[in-house]
């Protein structure tokens, strides 16, 4: 193997070895000995690769910063309904989540440290934001009943989220978020959708099949 992939190979191994750790107890309660042991590695092959336990959390959280930010302008341009594209976007995330414990970890790091930095915009503040504004082009579109709130429905969206997640995670390491997820979309949705949007939205899991 070459010299690079395996610097390559060993960098992920440590990302993987931390983000296993770190999901499983947080950034506080993780230590460098329980990384180095689950990767296999010595202190040197890691500080060749990142300076502190710190580093390696940055990495992850930079980690989830790309995933999401792929996944967003991939439910962007695909030109479906926005609550179509709502479904997609929760569905796609719980199911990464559930899959990618490298992913789980830079969500939870993340998490923690906006709970250490109160008035920060935080990356909940932001999904809550982007939710919202689907929801509102829903409404202008008829799909959203008469009377309901895009904003008010955003935040119970992510809280609810936000709630399944923990829940999830601390129950079965997010294997029953897809279901979790499915589940308050069907009973969010059906509330306050139309005719019209409860359509789009029941189509959404075979137009996901069938899609990219």
């Amino acid at each position: 193997m070459p010299q690079q992939d395996r610097a390559y190979a060993t960098r992920e191994a440590i990302l993987h070895a931390a983000a296993e750790e770190f999901d499983r107890l947080g950034y506080d309660r993780t230590s460098l000995t329980a990384v180095l042991a689950r990767a296999g590695l010595t202190k040197g092959a890691f500080y060749f690769h990142f300076p502190s336990k710190e580093a390696v959390a940055n990495a992850l959280v930079e980690r989830q910063d790309e995933v999401w930010s792929q996944v967003r302008e991939s439910w962007r341009g695909r030109g479906l309904d926005p609550l179509t594209t709502l479904r997609g976007l929760f569905t796609e995330s719980a199911e990464r989540m559930s899959a990618d414990v490298v992913l789980r970890a830079g969500v939870r790091l993340n998490a923690e440290r906006e709970i250490g930095y109160p008035g920060v915009p935080s990356a909940h503040v932001l999904w809550e934001k982007l939710i919202g504004a689907y929801l509102a082009e829903a409404a202008e579109g008829g799909h959203l009943r008469t009377g309901v709130d895009p904003e008010a429905v955003a935040r119970t969206l992510c809280g609810a989220a936000i709630g399944a997640r923990l829940i999830s995670s601390a129950t079965t390491s997010c294997g029953d978020l897809p279901a979790r997820m499915r589940e308050l979309l069907d009973h969010v949705l059906a509330g306050v959708a139309t005719s019209a949007g409860k359509l789009s939205g029941s189509q959404s899991a075979s137009e996901r099949a069938s899609g990219p």
